[in-house]
């Protein structure tokens, strides 16, 4: 297959009924820790201050890292909560940092994040465009208020936001038209919604409910789900349980799905994201690296389009399974979602 007939492609799949799934590897690609530098960190930090069970517990499982990878580690040797809470303020206090580096840049205007660039090419439905991460940080939602669409999270408020799924979508109202027999219509402005099953950085809980603070606070852990078997425990309490529920929701409506940097390890969303594929659902999946399921994925069912980075012959390009064949495309940077939007959608 030519290029010129791929590309036409991948312009196609971005249409109607569009979700979107936002892994690690987009925050990566903008300098964010990725989950090696992460368990790196975490060995060298969380077990200071931990002691009887709870160090016990962490030196089992931190034994297990260079091995089995975090959340494999983890898995094997399930956190006490004063464990799983220190993981949780370590991570956080990295990711955070990092992401204070990453928005300096998108405020001074020295950077543009890769979404932002791609957002203008994706069809914005009246309900709201659809993005699904298991992020923690807040890059998603920076793209999109660069890109001028609002962010509905389901918070309401700017100190202390209340979960408010009903009043967040009415924040985005814009007016009331009439059509014929006087029905009335709301309008929107452009927005996203978007789903964090796993927590946010600017999550936290006060007096026994989860809040919205965008700020720092000191001494008050993130909601946010850790890796390994803890976080299915976790993903059923607020407000993890709401954004779980309504991403599965959307995935489930979808007509077609594009997948960034994600690697088809979450079991919250392989639920059903994975069945959907299975069936038939149009997909496109942009990476550096395809995972070992995200491959077989696209090697075993013909509506999976997926690319990732290739060097053949010292020769750096994009290897492309379409049609359940792998095709090498050199000097080609597709996969990577800056170059897709240069490459492919404004030729």
């Amino acid at each position: 297959m030519d290029l010129h007939t791929v590309k036409v492609r991948l312009q196609e799949h971005l249409s109607d009924g569009l979700v979107t799934i936002v892994g690690s590897g987009l925050s990566c690609a903008e300098g964010l820790p990725g989950m090696s530098e992460l368990a790196t960190y975490l060995i060298a930090g969380v077990g200071g201050g931990l002691i009887d069970g709870d160090a016990k517990a962490w030196a089992s499982a931190s034994a297990l890292i260079a091995t089995k990878g975090l959340e494999g580690a983890l898995l094997a040797a399930p956190p006490t909560p004063a464990v799983e809470s220190a993981i949780a303020v370590a991570a956080g206090k990295l990711i955070a940092e990092r992401e204070r580096t990453v928005v300096s840049e998108v405020f001074a205007g020295t950077r543009e994040l890769r979404l932002t660039r791609l957002l203008p090419h994706l069809v914005k439905p009246s309900t709201g465009l659809a993005i699904v991460t298991t992020n923690y940080d807040r890059l998603v939602e920076i793209a999109l208020e660069e890109a001028g669409i609002g962010v509905d999270t389901m918070f309401v408020g700017r100190f202390a936001g209340q979960l408010n799924e009903s009043e967040s979508r009415m924040s985005f109202c814009r007016g009331v038209a009439m059509k014929p027999r006087r029905v009335a219509s709301l309008q929107f402005r452009h927005r996203a919604i978007v789903f964090k099953p796993h927590g946010s950085l600017d999550w936290y809980a006060r007096n026994g409910r989860p809040v919205f603070y965008a700020g720092e606070l000191l001494d008050v852990a993130r909601l946010i789900i850790t890796p390994g078997g803890n976080k299915f425990r976790n993903g059923y309490e607020s407000p993890f349980d709401l954004h779980r529920s309504r991403a599965n929701e959307a995935i489930d409506r979808a007509s077609r799905f594009l997948v960034l940097g994600y690697g088809f390890n979450d079991g919250h969303l392989e639920t059903h994201l994975s069945p959907c594929i299975r069936g038939g659902k149009p997909t496109l999946m942009l990476t550096r690296s395809l995972s070992t399921v995200a491959r077989q994925l696209a090697l075993m069912h013909a509506n999976v389009i997926a690319l990732e980075y290739a060097e053949v012959g010292g020769v750096a390009g994009t290897t492309v399974i379409i049609d359940q064949k792998e095709f090498f495309f050199p000097y080609t940077g597709m996969w990577d979602v800056g170059s897709f939007v240069t490459e492919v959608l404004e030729p």
